[in-house]
Order: C-alpha cells, then sequence, then structure tokens
C-alpha cells in the first residue's frame, strides 16, 4: 500500500524524529517504493521523494505507544452538536444514499453563500461559486492541480501546513518560501514582494494561521493586494479556522476584500466548524471563471461528496447559525483555560490569537532539538506535541513546540499537571 498511514496528508520530513525504513513512505534513493512482478521488483520512480510518513501519524502513534495524553494532532475529543448526527441518520433513512451534486447539494451551497454574505459581505452565486468538497485537503490540492503547471512558482509562508508544498510538486511546480518570523510569525511584505518573478503563478496563504495561532491584520492584507496588483497572480487562502479567532479581533477573509476576492480561491471546513473532522466535509469559493477550473479537477478527483452529511449540515445552518457565531468565545475559552495549567510550569506559552494551538517555548527546560524533546516528551512526561521545526523547509529550530488544546478540561487539566512536572 502506497501514501500516508492515516487520512493525513503526508509530509517532508526535514530532520529525524524516530522513523525507521519501514515506516517511511518513501525508499532512499531515486525510486520510491517498488512490487514484485514475476518475482521481479519493478521500481516506481516517485514524483515525492523526500516526502515520509506525516509527522502527525508518527507522533500520535507515540501517544498510543506510551498512554500520553495525546495535544499533538489537531482534532477535538469531544461531540459535535448531537443535532448533526440526527439530521445524517434521518437524511440516511430518508434516502439520500446516492450521489450528490457534483458541486454539491444546493442547499448546503445557498447556506454557504448566504453565511459568508452575512459574514464578510461578499455574495457568490451557489451555482457557478461555491464547490463542496471532501475536505479542506482535497480543496487545496484541486486549486493547485487546476492552475499550477510544471515550471510555476508558488509562493507559501513557512512554518507552513504540511500539505501546500507535496501538492504544488506532485503537479510539477516549485513552492518558494517566505518565512514568517519568530516570535510574531508575520510576513515581512517586502520580502514576499522580492520573491515574486514572472514564473510566479500563486501564492497560498494560511489565516488564521496553523501552527502559529497568528491572525493577518487589514493591512497585511492590503500589502498582498498591493503585491499582486497588476499581476496575474492567483491567490489561495486557507481560511479553515476562520470562526476560531480570539480577544475580539475580527478575521480577515480574502473574500471580505473585493481586490482579492476576484483572483482567490478562498476555503474553509465543517470539520473544524462543527467538531466534525472526520467527516471531512468543506468548501471553496472563487469567481465563476476560476470555479470553473476547480471543478474541472474536482469532478475527476472526487466527483460527489457525501450526501447524506451534506443535507445534514444544509440543516444545522439553517436551524442554528449563531453556533458559528459562538465558537470563538467556546475555544477561547479552553485556550485561557490551558495557558493557566502552563502558570508554573517551564513552558514560554507565545501569544495565541485564533485556532486551536498554542506555541510554546522549551528553551528553560532543555537545548535538545525540537524534534527529540517532543519524543522524550512523550515516552517520559506522557503528554504528545508537534515540532514546529517539521513545518520549515530547512527545519529552522527555535525549541517551539504545538500542542493542540481542542480538549475537554479533565484531558487539559491532566496534560497541564504532567507538563508542570517537566
Amino acid at each position: 500500500m502506497f501514501g500516508p498511514e492515516d487520512n493525513k496528508p503526508a509530509r517532508r520530513v526535514n530532520s529525524p524524529i524516530g522513523l525507521s525504513p519501514k515506516s517511511m513512505v518513501a525508499a532512499p534513493g531515486p525510486f520510491a517504493a517498488g512490487v514484485w512482478q514475476n518475482r521481479r521488483m519493478v521500481s516506481i520512480p516517485s514524483k515525492l521523494p523526500a516526502v515520509g510518513t506525516t509527522i502527525f501519524t508518527v507522533m500520535s502513534r507515540l501517544a498510543a505507544e506510551h498512554g500520553a495524553i495525546n495535544l499533538s494532532q489537531g482534532f477535538p475529543d469531544f461531540s459535535p452538536p448531537a443535532r448533526l448526527p440526527e439530521r445524517v441518520a434521518h437524511h440516511m433513512a430518508a434516502g439520500a444514499n446516492q450521489y450528490a451534486p457534483m458541486a454539491g447539494v444546493p442547499r448546503l451551497r445557498e447556506a454557504i453563500a448566504a453565511k459568508v454574505e452575512r459574514l464578510y459581505g461578499a455574495r457568490y452565486e451557489p451555482e457557478t461559486e461555491v464547490t463542496v468538497t471532501a475536505g479542506a485537503t482535497q480543496a487545496i490540492f484541486t486549486a493547485i492541480a487546476a492552475c499550477v503547471r510544471p515550471g510555476d512558482e508558488v509562493i507559501v509562508f513557512a512554518p507552513v501546513y504540511d500539505s501546500y508544498v507535496p501538492a504544488i510538486e506532485v503537479v510539477g511546480g516549485r513552492a518558494v518560501f517566505a518565512r514568517l518570523r519568530h516570535p510574531d510569525y508575520l510576513p515581512d511584505w517586502n520580502e514576499v514582494r522580492d520573491l515574486v518573478t514572472p514564473r510566479t503563478r500563486m501564492i497560498v496563504f494560511n489565516s488564521p494561521h496553523n501552527p502559529s495561532g497568528t491572525v493577518w491584520s487589514a493591512g497585511d492584507l492590503e500589502s498582498l493586494a498591493d503585491t499582486v496588483r497588476g499581476t496575474d497572480i492567483l491567490l489561495l487562502a486557507d481560511e479553515v479556522y476562520e470562526h476560531v479567532v480570539f480577544d475580539g479581533r475580527r478575521h480577515g477573509s480574502a473574500a471580505r476584500h473585493a481586490e482579492l476576492r476576484e483572483r482567490s480561491f478562498v476555503v474553509s471546513s465543517f470539520g473544524k466548524t462543527y467538531h466534525v473532522t472526520g467527516w471531512k466535509i468543506a468548501y471553496c469559493l472563487a469567481p465563476t471563471a476560476l470555479s470553473a477550473e476547480f471543478r474541472k479537477v474536482h469532478q475527476f478527483n472526487v466527483f460527489a461528496v457525501n450526501h447524506p452529511m451534506q443535507a445534514a449540515i444544509a440543516d444545522f445552518m439553517g436551524e442554528s447559525p449563531e453556533f458559528a457565531d459562538g465558537l470563538a468565545g467556546f475555544y477561547q475559552e479552553k485556550r485561557d483555560f490551558f495557558r493557566r495549567q502552563l502558570e508554573g510550569s517551564r513552558f514560554d506559552p507565545l501569544p495565541c490569537a485564533a485556532t486551536y494551538f498554542q506555541l510554546c517555548g522549551y528553551g528553560r527546560i532543555s537545548d535538545e532539538p525540537d524534534t527529540e524533546f517532543v519524543r522524550r516528551l512523550t515516552r517520559e512526561h506522557g503528554v504528545a506535541a508537534i515540532p514546529v521545526s517539521v513545518f520549515t523547509p530547512d527545519g529552522e529550530d527555535r525549541r517551539v513546540i504545538r500542542f493542540c488544546f481542542a480538549k475537554g478540561e479533565e484531558t487539559l487539566a491532566a496534560a497541564g499537571e504532567r507538563l508542570r512536572r517537566v
């Protein structure tokens, strides 16, 4: 079997984290894998020779092996609103068990368009400009595959979420990295402008940002608009944490900015919003011409997304529009609770303006590389985290790790007790 071992995308492994050859997807050398045929090994040239098992799989497996509290992988340990699975069961019993329309259930696309117009003042036509996808990762891959050609350059911001670069490379593009510098993890727009060349086809950005929890300001969006003005550069905005923004800040969606909107694919996720990451349902907004190109790829790599779940989400959005509006307060309480658990520890929390991830420096504890420190933290202290260096192209190590606080208070309190003893 080829590919990652779970439903997370594989990522580039920059520094050793205890992966044995058997656990690696990509074998050393120019060929990633092979199959026996008539007792002769047939070599398969890899399009992603540097990609191995995703860091999320590695750390979750390690947590399970050692009975550790898993604050590494980004998923809640609590249930979605009870009404959602009830509506799924209803629609399954009512017969919504065959293919949904390729672009998504019309009622759901209409609900998405209404939500976006209410929040951001942007009107997307449900029929031609809203597409339901099998998760945000699929939407991101599809937008890249639809637009990036061999030899094109795509600017991404590092630390970079792990699915972007493989998606770029597998279609023959080249990722160009703009550094988000520790500790504020915000872009240097002079650097970004210097990276633009005639080959630049797309800029991919993520706000609210995983793993840092930072949020781009209105000024950042204006700087982005200045950077692409007068060019044919497309934008891909990963906004899956759009509703998880704290302390009264406002999410600066690309959909809100008229100049950016006309050249953007905007991606968001129902998994993050409704605590159903395993459902893998998201959506992509784009102007009609861009959506047409997006759907050309979407119809052949997915075609249709889970029908009864789409129908259930459409029902829930109509019945409980306030649920998403309350998400910021819900997760802000969890952020604050977790940060209180770290008081008295030797971990140094960085500012967290959004998402459900908390970065922490551990320089007062150890000078170990972050990849080694998280292994020891899991093995000896019973808490699993993610090393931030694996999100960078060169493995830059600032002795910072990422915890996920999308957990119940009992889980966070138990983790805090262990972390205070480190």
